[in-house]
């Protein structure tokens, strides 16, 4: 197991590196200037913010900045806020981000689980449908929808919630169930569909044979065996809901790391758009490989160091 971990932890610099070229190719081809908005400046102003920003070409870029991340750890200065610097803004937001996704992770992986275990136990019935219903409205309807309405109904219409808050868990529940729907929806689905399986293996009818209760059986032993397929999604789910989703915190006003992901995209803002990709990526990449070492836990039978004959 540290062999493979050890193995898992070299490949991520080469994994990332490749990222970052990746990333910066597509930025660096996109049309427009980050120098030039909405204002159109003296050409000799331009080229000295290029000269200042290191953009002047991209060889030039590509010669200063990655050699300061791996240095430094510093992603350089951000084009639309002089002010700041990349690391300014991802210190700021991030922690608002991370706090978000982690309370929509929990409300996914609970309810996801609970709904999909209790709708493959009864199934075709009114509750299996409800669960269909929930999948369907978390999959089908975009963020910003689902989004609104929780916004209007318990926020602005009934006031059960503040609104733009993000300070304490009460403020950032309304957006993190919001954020929550969609991977509730598909935790849901997959664990209805496990557990289907598993409740018809043999070892169920020799377990309940034994005399170990139902709920024994399809809470400790089915569960346990059925969750294997959302522990395999919970990784890039975590990395998605962990980084905050811009839809959400544009509509509740919380200024996490979505918002100024997008606002670089806009403002063709290059230092900021590796900055944020580098921190979903290097999230991905950390919850990808936490997820193949908890395989191990949940079922001992798995060798994820095993290799093929």
């Amino acid at each position: 197991m540290i062999r493979f971990i050890s193995i898992r932890l070299l490949q991520f610099p080469l994994i990332l590196a490749v990222i970052y070229v990746l990333t910066f190719l597509l930025a660096w081809v996109a049309p427009g200037s980050p120098f030039e908005g909405d204002r159109k400046l003296n050409p000799v102003v331009v080229e000295r913010l290029k000269r200042d920003f290191h953009a002047e070409h991209w060889h030039t870029f590509l010669r200063y900045y990655p050699r300061n991340v791996l240095v430094t750890g510093d992603f350089g200065p951000s084009f639309e806020y002089p002010e700041w610097s990349v690391n300014d803004v991802i210190s700021r937001s991030l922690p608002v981000s991370v706090s978000l996704g982690l309370m929509a992770l929990i409300i996914a992986t609970v309810f996801g689980v609970t709904f999909g275990v209790l709708a493959a136990v009864r199934r075709g019935g009114p509750f299996d449908l409800f669960s269909l219903a929930v999948a369907l409205v978390g999959i089908s309807l975009p963020g910003f929808v689902t989004a609104g309405v929780l916004l209007l109904l318990f926020a602005v219409e009934w006031r059960l919630f503040p609104i733009g808050g993000f300070r304490n868990p009460y403020e950032l529940f309304l957006p993190a169930v919001a954020l929550s729907l969609m991977p509730m929806a598909y935790v849901a689905r997959l664990t209805r569909v496990a557990m289907i399986d598993t409740l018809g293996s043999d070892y169920v009818r020799t377990a309940r044979a034994k005399g170990l209760s139902r709920a024994k059986v399809i809470w400790k032993h089915c569960l346990r065996n059925a969750f294997l397929p959302v522990l395999t999604y919970l990784g890039p789910a975590a990395a998605y809901t962990l980084t905050g989703s811009f839809v959400v915190e544009q509509v509740f006003n919380i200024p996490g790391l979505g918002q100024h992901f997008v606002n670089s995209v806009k403002n063709r803002d290059q230092t900021l758009i590796l900055g944020t990709v580098m921190i979903y990526s290097a999230f991905l990449l950390s919850l990808n490989l936490i997820v193949d070492v908890l395989y191990v836990f949940v079922d001992p039978r798995i060798d994820v160091t095993a290799k093929a004959d």
